[in-house]
């Protein structure tokens, strides 16, 4: 029956993606990477919760939280503040221009070189840390929690190669031969499913705590592990207090303003006022997101006091000894599609990225769209393979698969979002600035990093260098400024009028991250 209702959802999901696409022209830039530039508000909301929302998160941050308790939440609440910001600040500007790509908007404010440096930042992000990533604890989850190794009689090395392989190649039709707008609409399915699969969960946990009342279980947990809900954390937290204004909102900021896998659902909105409401409607449901990626962590803790060498499998674990077997299909499938959506969303975007940024630019510029797109599609292939090839290896990796990813990805996230911020608010700081701060930000932050390894978190660090970095561009300018200062063109492909409810709403959402960190503090 499980499998039935895994296999009926999942197909379910794949048919709907493919009748809500099969109109879209897939054979023009515009169809194929931004969906023809349709999406509206709700589906933008959707595909964004759950290509941030997949196993790397759920099953990496309830690994960190049954180890240090709730400072983690800490991504997932200021995620709401950073896509506040990005629909104030920086979607009006992309919309604008009309971008396809971050490193489009880039060459327009710079030149040729910043944007190539940047997308071959973002390609090998995606190719060394989110797409092996995704892949090896999406393939963690499902193993351990549905018990894959005994049901295949192999090994769990074994099984980890076989699952990944499986979960690899369905996310690469989805992404390489369906283009944007079919991830998207599998994505805001996928969403609800998640949303109500996710949040059973604690629901159920909380049940077995409490003796079947979940105010109970919450009260017993509280009052039993009292420092696991202490959301300031200590100084050997994951999430320090202070990091909060250094290197959190750094990666919040990048992550949801200036990442090419999440800020290309925006991209592909219909006009600004779509854009502005898919990110502010996705901004409040994140900021409930902690129920879903935090609690079970905690929850795992109490039923299991502590006892697990692997804290990455404590959402597994907790999901076997808790979610009742009339859920576990349905429940599989659901997590299934967040694996395929984080995968396929990093994926599409390297697709983009080649296909716009190097095969047009470099390889043939009298391509045509169609093949561009072609292009784009093999080199998809390409990576697929390498992601699927080394995922595996991550296997026990230190610190945890959800730190692992965070440390990496500060490595191109400080100095893109340094320079998108700085070529946003100037108009004088030129291309030569930007490229040398570039190489100065990743050289110093991996020496840093992993040779130097000082005793502060690597927030501050990123925090420290995304200072630094501002400062040499602004350095370097006043010695080689720009010829003549930027100007934006207002491209007119969307209507960039602003959602009318935009300001208050965005108060709403910052207003309420402060009360919850009041309230827990």
């Amino acid at each position: 029956m499980s499998i039935l209702s895994f296999v009926a959802f999942t197909l379910l999901v794949a048919v709907i993606a493919w009748w809500s696409t099969r109109k879209t022209d897939e054979n023009s830039s515009d169809g194929y990477f931004l969906g023809g530039r349709s999406l509206t508000g709700p589906v933008i909301a959707g595909s964004l919760l759950l290509t941030n929302l997949s196993t790397e998160q759920i099953v990496g941050m309830n690994g960190v939280s049954f180890r240090d308790g709730i400072p983690i939440m800490a991504y997932e609440v200021i995620a709401a503040i950073a896509m506040v910001f990005t629909a104030f600040v920086l979607l009006p500007k992309y919309l604008k221009g009309g971008i396809a790509t971050i490193p489009q908007f880039l060459e327009r404010r710079y030149d040729k070189s910043t944007k190539t440096i940047v997308s071959l930042l973002f390609l090998l992000g995606y190719a060394i840390s989110m797409l092996p990533t995704v892949l090896y604890s999406g393939a963690l989850a499902i193993n351990t929690m549905f018990d894959v190794p005994e049901m295949l009689g192999t090994g769990p090395v074994t099984t980890l190669w076989i699952t990944v392989w499986a979960i690899g190649l369905i996310g690469s039709i989805y992404a390489i031969f369906g283009g944007l707008k079919a991830v998207a609409v599998s994505d805001s399915i996928n969403a609800i499913g998640l949303i109500v699969g996710g949040s059973l969960i604690p629901i159920f946990g909380l049940m077995k705590i409490g003796d079947g009342n979940i105010f109970k279980g919450l009260n017993r947990l509280t009052t039993e592990l009292p420092e696991k809900f202490n959301i300031i954390g200590g100084p050997d937290s994951d999430v320090p207090f202070w990091t909060l204004f250094t290197g959190m909102i750094i990666v919040n900021f990048y992550y949801w303003g200036t990442n090419q896998a999440i800020i290309q659902r925006a991209l592909g909105a219909k006009n600004l006022k779509e854009g502005q409401k898919g990110l502010l409607l996705a901004a409040f449901i994140k900021i409930l997101g902690p129920f879903i990626v935090v609690l079970p962590g905690v929850i795992a803790f109490y039923i299991f006091k502590g006892d697990l060498a692997n804290p990455d499998e404590a959402y597994p674990m907790v999901v076997k000894a808790v979610l009742p077997v009339a859920f576990i299909g349905f429940f599989a499938a659901v997590l299934f599609g967040a694996i395929l959506s984080s995968f396929n969303s990093a994926l599409n975007s390297s697709v983009t990225l080649f296909g716009l940024d190097f095969y047009k630019e470099y390889i043939n510029s009298e391509a045509s769209e169609k093949q561009v797109v072609k292009a784009g599609k093999i080199f998809g292939i390409v990576l697929a393979i390498f992601s699927m090839a080394i995922a595996p290896l991550l296997y026990g990796v230190e610190g945890g698969i959800f730190t692992y990813l965070q440390q990496l990805n500060g490595t191109h996230s400080v100095p893109i979002l340094a320079i998108i911020i700085v070529g946003i608010f100037s108009k004088r700081v030129s291309a030569k600035a930007a490229n040398i701060s570039i190489l100065f930000s990743v050289v110093t932050y991996l020496t840093t990093l992993y040779v130097i390894k000082p005793n502060i978190s690597f927030l501050h660090l990123m925090g420290i260098l995304f200072v630094l970095t501002i400062i040499i561009m602004f350095v370097i300018s006043k010695f080689y400024p720009r010829e003549t200062d930027y100007d934006q063109e207002y491209t007119k492909q969307v209507d960039i009028t602003p959602w009318k409810y935009m300001k208050p709403v965005g108060i709403a959402v910052c207003a309420a991250v402060v009360a919850l960190y009041i309230y827990l503090s």
